[in-house]
């Protein structure tokens, strides 16, 4: 695996990671939150909604409808290991739904931002209802039209309960054999990018102990946590993934998880 250390890439996730997922993008840009007030409830800034999937305070269940394009469907092993997050992290008393479907491909090459958001405008059925709370999860065939030179996004959370992984960039890092399992490194991005919905670090849920990193806003500054930047890095990423190690939320992030009324 040391070969894997070599690799010069470097990996940007979630809120603060990439300029993308600017929030007032978001704020208005749902088609259908003008005439749905349920889909008005998932069309708020990363972090807004922070209580409300970690508690059982108002939504007693939560079903993540996950959209992908052909062939490119997240591993088996990554939903679940998605799954078991949320129900170490959440109160949901009346369980999480997982619910998956295949889209045909966009043709694009590369996604901004703007392109994921119309593309969950037309395909998006599951939203917030009285008692359970919806997450929207995109699985592209493109990149990140963030990508430059050798700086590549693997995903963004851009929405309180929506965020898209670059599931073909994860592809071109997890074919060889001296590269590391893809579900690994999708269960790194997605609980990641879901860190950042669940308000980490400091956006939602507000710090129990000062553990941001300021050099880095939004992130955490224990270098083993799931939350910290260097997961941002080729080589920071492929060290964490070694071995089939998923980092996991460090004790202060899981503190502030809790604060907000989680687990």
């Amino acid at each position: 695996m040391k070969n894997l250390l070599l690799l010069s890439f470097f990996i940007i996730f979630s809120t603060s990671c990439s300029k993308d997922d600017d929030s007032s993008s978001a704020t208005n840009s749902n088609s259908n939150s003008s005439t749905n007030s349920t889909s008005t409830s998932n069309n708020l800034s990363v972090g807004a909604s922070a209580n409300g999937l970690l508690s059982a305070d108002k939504f007693t269940s939560m079903v993540v409808e996950i959209v992908y394009v052909e062939g490119f469907q997240p591993t088996t092993t990554a939903v679940n290991n998605f799954v078991t997050f949320l129900n170490n992290r959440t109160f949901k008393p009346n369980g999480i739904t997982v619910q998956q479907r295949s889209i045909p491909s966009p043709n694009l090459s590369t996604y901004t931002i703007q392109q994921i958001i119309d593309i969950e405008n037309a395909n998006r059925t599951a939203f917030s209802t009285e008692n359970q709370i919806a997450v929207w999860a995109y699985f592209s065939d493109g990149a990140s039209s963030g990508n430059s030179g050798n700086s590549v996004v693997l995903g963004t959370a851009y929405k309180n309960t929506s965020f898209v992984i670059f599931e073909e960039t994860i592809h071109g890092l997890s074919d060889s054999a001296f590269e590391p399992e893809r579900s690994d490194i999708e269960s790194t991005v997605i609980q990641h990018e879901f860190g950042h919905i669940f308000g980490l670090t400091d956006l939602g849920s507000p710090l129990q102990s000062q553990h941001e990193d300021q050099a880095h806003p939004k992130h955490c500054d224990v270098d083993t946590c799931l939350m910290f930047w260097q997961a941002e890095t080729g080589s920071g990423i492929m060290g964490m993934v070694s071995g089939g190690n998923i980092p996991q939320l460090d004790a202060q992030c899981i503190a502030d998880l809790q604060a907000n009324g989680g687990k």
